[in-house]
């Protein structure tokens, strides 16, 4: 006899020859059929015994007949059945089957039975509703138009590989999964969570959307990756798909952040050697001392091929999964040594949505063990990847993109930001190079940045950490900021900053003076013009009283606020009389200065001149008086 979980459909196990029985007795490792005819082959599968007798074996499987008539033994007495899929547990079934005793089927038990069946080749030949044609029966009736059995089915058929695939099982019932996810969710009565759906559930309208991402995530990943591809050849929406492998990751890989966690890198439900670490630091220096070994581990491996076939299966159109997600899972993909090629590709999807990223998810530790804590040149790709798109969207504005997404300013301007936060952080490490930051810096064009004040924190924190920078390098750094661009606050700190060269804070003083000037000449032009109003005064006296007592007091505060004005212009004009004033005394004073200078050189040349003059008379007249000596005076004889 014969029944099943659907009904008590009973069916008659007619015997060609031998005897029937019911009853089963195990004793130690071994069962024993119990019937007045005793045993005469003995069944081995491991260390469990089986005695049996030959005729019920070979009316239903061709396998045993074949094993019987081929043997050289006369009269064979016992036959090892080591590779029988199931094992002794399905063997167990099948032994009751050919000796007619009513086997109750389940969606737990069907999958071994039915390889079992195929490999003992218990087909319709040998006798009419064989065990082969049962087992099928009850699979395409009972477990494919079930959404738990479907489910219970693929999770076992992981112990009966390759049999389950060659066989089927896994295609029919990845398909079965897949049309009843696409079909009205009130017709599916049990999740295989044993969750009921029914119309007074508080969250009906989750459960309509996404209520079978949980049970698919159970399934190992070749099975769960044949289950999403029949889900998107259904035409299953791709942020639904993009839900499925979302938790499917968080499900089984350790490390990944969940949505909503405040930094914090939690385990993955499906592993329990996962570690749990926080996201600065420690979980890089955790995996950093074992990298070569976790990547080579069985663990690791198990998780470079989830990652790999995750990545495969990721709908190509934009935000079916979050920017966060393929961060978090590029930071595992990095640490598990997955394939380059895979690893660029999702350096590309992320670049496609970058804008949606945050600075947390940007952090990824360098586990390459190059010089720097995080890996700057792993987001240096991701950043040229989003410029790459922007400039196909542009050149090319009337295609239509595989990627649904519409590139625009804000965009750009949101990344920015983004690089101006990473960069604050990372610039705290003493190994980043000022190239490596100078490049990151300036990868996006100077529109990209409406106000350089983020520019200008990492800017000064690199200055903090690298405090042994040359002045020449100093001003390289700062040739990436636009002083003009810098809030007050900002202008206010780096004219104070002893850190900056000396010109740049001289720049960025002068920069501020420029713009306090355009803004009174604005304003001053602004409080000057007045519009011309016909009967104004017609108009106030028809105002209520309420309103012209609050334009009297708003009339008072502009009265105010422009005397403060004229003021301040006044102040401003003075000084730059006064400014004009003592840079008329400094050329004054320069100029006399320059004189004087002239004057005593000509002083010192008149005195040289006269001393040379009274040295050449003092020496000529010496020259007289001794002529005048040595030359006789020659007397005058007049004769007078």
């Amino acid at each position: 006899m014969w029944d099943s979980d659907i009904g008590a459909r009973n069916y008659d196990n007619r015997l060609v020859s031998g005897v029937q029985t019911d009853k089963f007795e195990q004793r130690g490792q071994s069962w024993y059929a119990i019937t007045d005819i005793p045993s005469d082959l003995l069944i081995q599968i491991g260390e469990i015994s089986f005695h049996l007798h030959k005729c019920q074996l070979l009316s239903k499987s061709g396998r045993m007949n074949r094993i019987i008539h081929e043997s050289r033994e006369v009269d064979i007495k016992k036959v090892i059945l080591d590779e029988l899929p199931g094992g002794t547990e399905a063997f167990e079934l099948v032994a009751k089957f050919c000796y007619g005793s009513v086997v109750k089927l389940t969606a737990t038990i069907i999958t071994g039975l039915r390889c079992a069946a195929e490999y003992l080749e218990m087909t319709e030949d040998l006798e009419e509703g064989n065990l082969i044609l049962k087992t099928e029966a009850f699979i395409n009736y009972v477990v494919l138009s079930s959404w738990k059995d479907s489910i219970s089915v693929l999770k076992i058929c992981e112990e009966f590989s390759p049999w389950a695939e060659n066989l089927q099982i896994v295609r029919r019932c990845s398909e079965s999964v897949a049309w009843k996810t696409s079909s009205d969710p009130k017709y599916v009565r049990w999740q295989y969570t044993g969750k009921q759906n029914n119309d007074s559930s508080p969250n009906r309208d989750q459960v309509l959307s996404d209520w079978w991402c949980e049970d698919v995530s159970v399934l190992r990943i070749d099975h769960f990756v044949r289950v999403i591809t029949a889900i998107k050849v259904k035409g299953m929406k791709d942020e639904l798909v993009g839900s499925a492998i979302m938790h499917y990751a968080m499900k089984w890989l350790p490390g990944m952040i969940k949505e909503g966690s405040s930094g914090s890198v939690e385990e993955g439900t499906g592993s329990s050697n996962g570690v749990a670490a926080g996201n600065r630091g420690g979980l890089h220096m955790i995996i950093a001392m074992n990298k070569g070994d976790h990547s080579s581990s069985p663990e690791g491996k198990r998780q470079r091929t989830i990652i790999e076939s995750l990545i495969s299966i990721i709908p190509p159109e934009n935000d079916s999964v979050s920017c966060s997600f393929l961060l978090r899972l590029l930071r595992i993909a990095t640490m598990v040594n997955v394939a380059p090629a895979l690893v660029t590709e999702l350096e590309k999807r992320i670049g496609m949505q970058l804008e949606e990223a945050t600075m947390a998810d940007l952090l990824i530790p360098s586990y390459n063990r190059s010089e720097t804590m995080y890996d700057v040149d792993l987001v240096q790709r991701i950043l040229e990847n989003f410029l790459i798109q922007e400039q196909i969207e542009i050149s090319t504005p009337g295609r239509e993109p595989m990627m649904k997404k519409s590139y625009d300013m804000n965009a750009k301007m949101r990344v920015a930001k983004l690089v101006d936060g990473y960069l604050s952080e990372v610039s705290r490490d003493k190994n980043l190079s000022l190239t490596k930051f100078h490049v990151l810096a300036e990868a996006l064009p100077e529109s990209a940045r409406i106000c350089d004040d983020g520019i200008y924190r990492a800017i000064d924190s690199y200055l903090k950490a690298h405090p042994m920078l040359s002045e020449h390098e100093r001003r390289r750094l700062c040739r990436v900021m636009d002083f003009q661009k810098l809030s007050k606050d900002a202008c206010m700190h780096a004219a104070q900053n002893e850190r900056l060269p000396l010109r740049v804070a001289v720049q960025v003083i002068f920069s501020e003076q420029m713009r306090i000037s355009n803004t009174l000449a604005r304003d001053t032009h602004e409080l000057h013009y007045q519009p011309i109003v016909q009967n104004r005064k017609t108009l106030l006296d028809e105002t209520p009283q309420s309103f012209q007592d609050g334009w009297a007091m708003a009339k008072k505060d502009i009265d105010t606020l422009k005397f403060d004005l004229e003021t301040v212009k006044t102040k401003y004009v003075e000084l730059q009389h006064e400014m004009k004033s003592l840079e008329n005394r400094y050329d004054k004073v320069a100029k006399l200065k320059h004189q004087s200078t002239w004057l005593n050189g000509w002083k010192k040349l008149s005195k040289i001149a006269k001393i040379s003059t009274f040295e050449n008379m003092g020496s000529g007249s010496q020259r007289n008086s001794e002529q005048l000596v040595k030359t006789p005076r020659r007397r005058r004889y007049s004769i007078s």
